[in-house]
């Protein structure tokens, strides 16, 4: 078996009115996110990843639209649900955050094993629904960084 390389991509997909694209897990009802994935080599430039993984989830086309990669890292323990798909021992996981801006809510197609259902919504519900406490901490900071870079 191949495991997993606990270094991963967090991408906040949003609009310029910040309403922000959240995916329901496949086998995880009320498990809503953004878009996250794993390095598949440990050369992968985290820029690809981020491009791979929206297009793997989303079926958008993350080169045609401005990607920012924010320079921020979280460190985060595994939940033990997903510690099998990582080498044993593995506890932690290294995650770089990134926004993807679209002009307007997008066609969404989803990878059905991966993902049952998609909605667009203001970034405060959208903070409010999501499971995972740095993408909750990513779309709460994504006005700031958005103010500043417009500023």
């Amino acid at each position: 078996m191949a495991y997993k390389i606990p270094i991963s991509v967090l991408v906040v997909i949003h609009t310029p009115d910040l309403q922000i694209l959240l995916i329901e897990r496949a086998g995880r009802p009320g498990f809503w996110q953004s878009v996250t994935g794993s390095v598949e080599r440990v050369d992968e430039p985290l820029e690809v990843t981020a491009v791979r993984e929206v297009g793997e989830e989303t079926g958008i086309d993350a080169t045609q639209y401005p990607l920012t990669n924010w320079r921020k890292q979280n460190l985060f323990e595994i939940f033990s649900r997903w510690s099998n798909r990582f080498a044993p021992g593995t506890t932690h996981n290294l995650e770089h955050v990134f926004s993807l801006e679209v002009p307007q809510p997008v066609p969404v197609t989803l990878a059905p094993n991966e993902h049952t259902q998609y909605v667009w919504l203001p970034w405060q519900e959208a903070a409010d629904k999501c499971f995972s406490w740095t993408n909750v901490a990513a779309i709460r900071e994504l006005p700031g960084r958005r103010a500043q870079s417009a500023g």
